[in-house]
Formats: C-alpha cells, structure tokens, sequence
C-alpha cells in the first residue's frame, strides 16, 4: 500500500450502512457489538459495505494500490514460483491453483499468460479457481475474463462449502488479504484483558430502528466505544497460542491491540481442503513478539482513503479501507495444529530476488532500443518498489505446505520464522 499521513477531507459515512450498523447493535441484547462486528459490515456488507461498492471507476486503487497494480512482473515472478512447486509436486494434472481474494484479478492475468507462454506444460495442467466472497468484485472479475472463461474452461469461481475436504493438490495463495479480515480489538483495563465493543453515541441509543425508502431521509449517526468483558474465551487462548503473556506487567494500563482469529478459521478451512500442497500468504505484518511488543500501545488498525491513513475507523463508514496487521506467529502455530508444516518466512523483496526479480533489473541495463525511455524508467521504478525494504519489499511472505517432503524448496530464499 502506498502511505501518507497527512490531512485528510473524507467524505461523510454512507447512511444506509449506519443505520445497519445501528439495527444490529439495537437488536444485541446489551446494545453494543464486538469491534470485530462492525468492522465485517463496513467492509463486507453485500450491499453497502466498502468492498461492494468501491469496485468500479476509480475503485480501491484510488484508495491504495498492491504490488499487482505495479505492472506485470509481481504476478510473473509468483507464476516461476508456481512452476516450480509443480515440479516439487511431481507434476500433478490437474495442479490447482487457489486465489483468495483476487481483487481486480490482476495476478490471475499476469499468472496465465506468463505460464501459457513459459511454462505451457504447467498451464496445461492448471486448475484455476477464484475464492472471493464479494459479489461486486466477483461480476467484476467474471466480467473481465468472459472471453478467457469461453475459451480455456479451467477458470472457475467457487467457495470453500464447494470445495471437498482433502482434495486439493496445488498451492492455495493470497496477497493482501488477511490484514482486512475483521478483527476484535483488545485492551488492557486494571490489569485485565478487556474488549473493546462498539455501541451507538450517547442521545441516539434507540436511532437505527426507522424504515426510510430513501437515504435522504436517514438520519445521521455516529458511534462510540466501551470496554467490557471478553466476548469469547478465544482471544485469551490466542496469547497462549503464540505464546505471549498478555496482560503481564509489561502492558501498560490502557494498551491497545488486535486480535484476528478471522484468521486462524480460514486457515482450518484451507488446511481441511488441501490435500497436499503449499500455503503462500503474502502480507504486511511482524511475528508475534514485534507485533505485541509493548511499545506498539496503540495496536496497528489503521484506515486508508486515497492514498491517505489515519487512525479513526468510525468516520467515512463504507467508503474507507479498514486493516490490521498480520501476525505471522499466528498463522504459523495454529497451521501446525492443523497439519500444516511451516516451510519458512521471509521479506517480500528477498523472496523476488530469489525467484528472478535482479535478472529483470539487470536486464534493463541493455534494453530494447525500442522501448521508450519513459516506459523503461517506469518498470524501472516498479521494480525497485517491489524490494523498497521501507514498503512494499518489507511485506512477509510465509510459505507452509502439507503431504509434502520439504528437503528443498528450489531456488527459495525462506529462514524460519523468528
């Protein structure tokens, strides 16, 4: 994601989607809904939730933009990727290839042709499946590769209820895509690990029960927070899963955080389908002990439109991005329980280089006497910002596998996770 913190004009949060917002926190019996709740449905409502309705014209890229948007070379790389664990594999037919969250479906672009042009006996054995659970980004993708879907017939859409347990052999992979998952924000009060829960601001308690046929008469709502008890046993047994002692006395009073178990889910339910495979999570986040080190008081959630972050996600509801990041120590310890082996863990920009990325810079050195200047100091660019260690290049990659003999991974550059 591009940063900058800066002043920001946002706009006022979408009406409808308060006002569901406000009818689920009525309809809870203490009127208050976990963070987690609320942050599902302003992103992730069907109809009025950001993901639903930021998807066309401008869309997301005028919020942010991911290593996809930066030209082909990312999807490429991760397609010699994809090579080579096909041959790891021994070869399967069908090999399917899993994207979660595929976006604009600018990797699945990148990834066929490259495969269909370098590696066409890894294309012939391709299964391309698309999990994406927007419905606006789903039309969008469908739309975009319409032509693709009459002609190749191995790209298909499906959720994981369609996908039989222990099927897969292949490589399920996503980018960018846990650190919007919905998450629970924590807190330590007197010692104590607290909740933090999200209720309607004091004077609108009984707001958000009206009926109107038009957002114009919707009155305006706002929200506000309080602390209570812990509404799951979970989130305690999380810091017992990654083996952090939260709270202990190194928390100071009022220390902030998150808690993604959104996130240990998907991951039995990746693990439950596949077979036997690879795992390839690419983020932006730390391993526990950075992650919850207790100068981090204020937790990392953060809010993004255009271009532009701050820190207050009950402002611009609907219309601005809102993410957590990852803890790679979680996903690394609940896999094991799942069966999942952890491979290794490395910096994005060292994961690239090992896979050809240098090769490609080197090549600019002596281009093609018919590339325009402009386009060459463009790729150029791109590709540095894909390795920048201050952005994109510092993004994890984490790699876990199951069914599989890990003796080499090819080429890979993949210290354990530390």
């Amino acid at each position: 994601m591009s940063l900058s913190r800066q002043p920001i004009d946002l706009p006022a949060s979408h009406p409808v989607l308060c006002q569901i917002v406000a009818q689920r926190i009525n309809q809870s019996p203490d009127r208050r809904i976990p963070f987690a709740e609320f942050m599902e449905l302003a992103l992730y409502h069907p109809q009025h939730g950001y993901y639903a309705t930021n998807q066309t014209g401008k869309g997301i890229q005028s919020d942010f933009f991911t290593s996809s948007h930066l030209g082909s070379d990312f999807g490429e790389l991760l397609a010699e990727q994809f090579a080579q664990l096909w041959e790891l594999l021994d070869r399967p037919h069908p090999f399917t290839l899993i994207e979660m969250g595929a976006g604009q479906g600018l990797i699945v672009q990148d990834v066929l042709r490259y495969l269909h042009r370098h590696h066409f006996s890894v294309f012939e054995a391709l299964n391309y499946i698309i999990i994406e659970t927007s419905p606006a980004l789903i039309a969008e993708q469908q739309h975009r590769f319409q032509k693709l879907i009459q002609s190749w017939g191995q790209l298909h859409w499906r959720s994981w209820d369609e996908i039989p347990k222990n099927s897969i052999i292949g490589c399920c992979f996503s980018n960018e895509l846990i650190d919007a998952f919905p998450v629970h924000q924590i807190a330590i009060e007197h010692g104590k690990l607290r909740e933090i829960y999200v209720t309607l601001a004091r004077g609108q308690e009984n707001q958000g029960t009206e009926k109107h046929s038009s957002s114009f008469f919707l009155p305006p709502l706002s929200f506000s927070e309080v602390i209570d008890k812990l509404s799951t046993p979970k989130l305690a047994e999380y810091f017992d899963l990654i083996n952090i002692q939260c709270p202990s006395e190194r928390y100071p009073e009022g220390y902030r955080t998150e808690v993604n178990l959104a996130a240990l889910d998907w991951l039995t339910t990746i693990a439950d389908r596949l077979q036997k495979g690879y795992l390839l999570t690419i983020d932006y986040g730390y391993p526990a002990h950075r992650y919850y080190s207790p100068t981090r008081n204020q937790g990392t959630l953060q809010c993004y439109y255009q271009h532009a972050y701050h820190a207050d996600p009950y402002v611009a509801i609907g219309y601005q991005d809102i993410t957590a990041h990852v803890n790679f120590t979680a996903l690394e310890q609940h896999g094991k329980q799942c069966g999942l082996e952890t491979i290794g863990f490395t910096q994005q920009g060292l994961f690239l280089m090992a896979l050809g990325l240098g090769d490609r810079l080197a090549s600019l050195s002596q281009p093609d006497p018919d590339t325009p200047l402009h386009d060459l100091l463009q790729r150029r660019e791109a590709l540095h910002a894909l390795i920048n260690p201050m952005g994109l290049g510092n993004f994890g990659v984490l790699i876990q596998s199951k069914g599989v003999d890990n003796q080499s991974l090819r080429g890979l550059n993949v210290p354990p996770l530390v």
